[in-house]
């Protein structure tokens, strides 16, 4: 059973998460929406051992779905047990280096090591090792675990999760898109995501699912799909994934991007395409972590310490 995996007091928070899902607002994240289409296409490409695992490990209130939690990490960044966590969510890089680090940049605000979105999913990934290796719960949260990789595979795939020091990945560079304030972290977040669900899909996020599953399996990434899943050491392809935020940052999110002017339809058509990949990138990704963690060819993960 599920809560035989899990402490009390995360039952309690998943039932709280599930719940406010709808409504809870997302700061410094993919949009729920974003987290969501990320978790929902992993899951529907997992082999079956992996969908049996992730079905043992979810609480009971998700339902056997993970896309129900996926945005349990963020409503639980600011909360005492787990204000630990707030700084694995992103990436803080040198102003206009246009490059990612690890041994520079992943580290917390008070210099800790490995506190970043990269350090993060590494340390989940070693957690989810233990899985298939005996009394994997005594040491380790085996359902936290679970969720947090997932959740913090999408945060690495946000371009503006790995972006600047002094604008905070674009939270301090005000702006307007469209009609409304926002700013430009909150635009690759959440607005491009919302906008495109609105305009073209009638604000249905199945439809704009479906059409993220067609472009990687025979549209536009059918050819592309396959070198997604290229990382022969899971502990590591993080660092592969933050590089490549980092570099989208730069050529499309702060690219030609000045304090204070109105982002619209120029902005937006160029843009949603790198939204919309990196969002299937991350599904396709998650996948393959976790057929690869739970999967009968778990072989091919090395055992861990």
């Amino acid at each position: 059973m599920a809560s035989d995996k899990c402490s009390s007091f995360l039952l309690a928070a998943a039932a709280a998460a599930v719940l406010v899902l709808a409504s809870a607002p997302v700061a410094h994240s993919w949009s729920k929406e974003g987290h969501m289409l990320t978790c929902r296409i992993a899951q529907d490409l997992l082999e079956p051992a992996a969908a049996h695992a992730v079905r043992n490990l979810l609480t009971e209130e998700a339902d056997g779905d993970l896309s129900a939690l996926c945005v349990w990490p963020d409503q639980v960044r600011h909360w005492y047990k787990y204000r630990w966590t707030s700084p694995l969510h992103f990436i803080d890089t040198p102003d206009k280096a246009c490059s990612f680090v690890y041994s520079r940049d992943c580290h917390g605000p008070d210099g800790a090591e490995d506190m970043c979105v990269a350090g993060a999913i590494a340390n989940f990934t070693s957690q989810l090792m233990h899985y298939n290796h005996g009394s994997a719960d005594r040491k380790y949260n085996m359902t936290e675990a679970l969720l947090f990789l997932s959740h913090f595979m999408g945060d690495v795939h946000q371009p503006m999760h790995v972006g600047f020091t002094s604008d905070q990945g674009g939270n301090t560079i005000n702006l307007r898109w469209f009609r409304h304030k926002s700013n430009l972290h909150h635009v690759w977040d959440r607005e491009m995501i919302l906008t495109a669900i609105a305009e073209f899909y009638g604000k249905d996020m199945d439809a704009f699912q479906k059409d993220l599953v067609h472009n990687f399996t025979t549209g536009t990434w059918s050819d592309d799909v396959s070198s997604w899943g290229d990382c022969e050491d899971l502990l590591s392809c993080s660092t592969k994934y933050a590089t490549e935020s980092i570099n989208l940052a730069c050529k499309w999110a702060y690219n030609d991007v000045r304090e204070g002017e109105t982002l619209s339809d120029d902005y937006f058509g160029s843009r949603l395409p790198i939204v919309t990949r990196r969002i299937a990138q991350g599904g396709v990704r998650l996948a393959m972590f976790l057929n690869r963690l739970f999967g009968e060819h778990n072989r091919d993960v090395a055992s861990p310490a």
